[in-house]
């Protein structure tokens, strides 16, 4: 579970405090942790209810037939495609910081996704699980290395070198809408795993302990985004970073960025993976092509993986602010695979009138799923929009980050 859920989002944490303050994003992260332990909660519920269901395609069939199964699977496959966009660019930053801008910032990206390709289009990769554990451990790793390093070091990179310096850090800080909402879909984008519990649960042994492994697993994933999140920003201040790697300075930063540099590709390398999986699977279904090595084979998969890499690629080229992008992906498909949705399912499993004998239960139970629905729907238009608002900004801005750009990303 927990390699699920820990990757490029707790990069963005730091930068959620440091936009709405100390205790209000502490506050943040509790409440969205506990919807989205909620929302990976009714997953194995409904999971044990509806045994055939083994993705969040599947639950799309069930509550609106079969377009509800494409439009549910159009929107895993292009979170995914997003979330490799945002560790290509990852990619491209860990590149500039290693290097001090060897290069153009867009030839980066290329390299980013022509080794993403490659081993994407390895077919038995989805097997192998150990890549997962060992992306998450370096990525996680990498950030608790900038956690102790701004704890031990006089003043974070960005600071002015002369004089005095005590962290600026708020407890409550004043941000605009617009910055709120981008804060929330930051922190959404972390605890966004829902959809891969459900496989999670189908593969489980003994199912009946799905509950018990996901309160552990919900708990330290929480507190490693607040210890992460509040010992950097209490250290930096206003001169945290995003990624959060290169708040500690320059060989702090090359350290960081080494270490999390596997994970970053095998996060590009698995998210590509997987919806091309999928794509391949519905281009070749019901057809002999789909398991033996013939030429339609070949062309099909390669052409699966390469589309879905160019997509990635343009992403990561096209919004190359790495907190912008990871946001507008909690927004746009964060809040709809992992809240919406699991109000809906509960909806689904509950709205008959031998349920609303449950009474109270019932009715906090309803209440709870349509609020779930409302909220998600608002913080998906909202996020979205301030999203787009800041990538926007960032275009106009005098030295702001432009698409294609061969500008440093890294503040290197």
């Amino acid at each position: 579970m927990p390699k699920a859920q820990i990757g490029l989002g707790v990069l963005g944490i730091p930068s959620v405090l440091s936009s709405v303050g100390l205790i209000p994003g502490v506050m943040l992260l509790l409440v969205i942790g506990g919807i989205a332990t909620w929302s990976d909660y009714i997953v194995g519920v409904f999971k044990m209810r509806h045994r055939h269901v083994y993705g969040i395609d599947d639950v799309g069939e069930m509550l609106f037939g079969p377009i509800g199964r494409e439009i549910f699977a159009v929107a895993l496959c292009l979170f995914l495609t997003f979330i490799s966009g945002s560790a290509m660019l990852s990619i491209s930053i860990a590149f500039n910081a290693l290097s001090n801008n060897a290069i153009c910032t867009a030839i980066f990206v290329v390299i980013a996704a022509l080794v993403t390709f490659a081993f994407a289009s390895i077919r038995t990769l989805s097997r192998i699980s150990p890549l997962a554990w060992a992306g998450a451990a370096s990525i996680i790793i990498s950030a608790f290395i900038v956690t102790i390093a701004v704890g031990v070091q006089d003043r974070p990179a960005a600071a002015p070198k002369q004089g005095a310096w005590q962290s600026d850090y708020k407890l409550f800080n004043r941000p605009s809408f617009a910055e709120a909402q981008k804060a929330i879909s930051t922190i959404i984008f972390a605890y966004a795993g829902t959809p891969a519990f459900f496989p999670i649960v189908s593969e489980m042994r003994d199912p009946r302990q799905y509950t018990k492994a996901l309160v552990t697993c919900q708990t330290l994933i929480s507190v490693t985004y607040i210890t992460i999140g509040v010992v950097i920003y209490y250290y930096c201040g206003t001169y945290v970073t995003s990624p959060a790697l290169g708040s500690a300075g320059p060989t702090i930063k090359k350290v960081s960025y080494g270490v999390a540099l596997p994970g970053l590709f095998v996060t590009a390398i698995l998210w590509t993976h997987l919806p091309a999986k999928y794509v391949f699977v519905r281009i070749l279904r019901g057809s002999p092509h789909l398991t033996a090595n013939t030429l339609i084979h070949w062309i099909t998969w390669i052409g699966s993986t390469l589309t879905i890499t160019i997509v990635a690629y343009i992403i990561a080229s096209s919004v190359p602010v790495f907190d912008d992008l990871v946001s507008l992906v909690g927004a746009l498909f964060g809040t709809f695979l992992t809240i919406q949705t699991m109000g809906m399912m509960w909806l689904f499993d509950n709205w008959s009138s031998s349920s609303r004998d449950h009474n109270r239960r019932w009715l906090i139970g309803s209440l709870w799923s349509v609020f779930t629905i409302l909220a998600g729907t608002y913080l998906m238009i909202g996020g979205t929009y301030s999203c787009i608002l800041a990538i926007v900004k960032s275009y106009r801005e005098s030295g702001g980050t432009s698409a294609w750009s061969c500008a440093d990303n890294s503040s290197s």
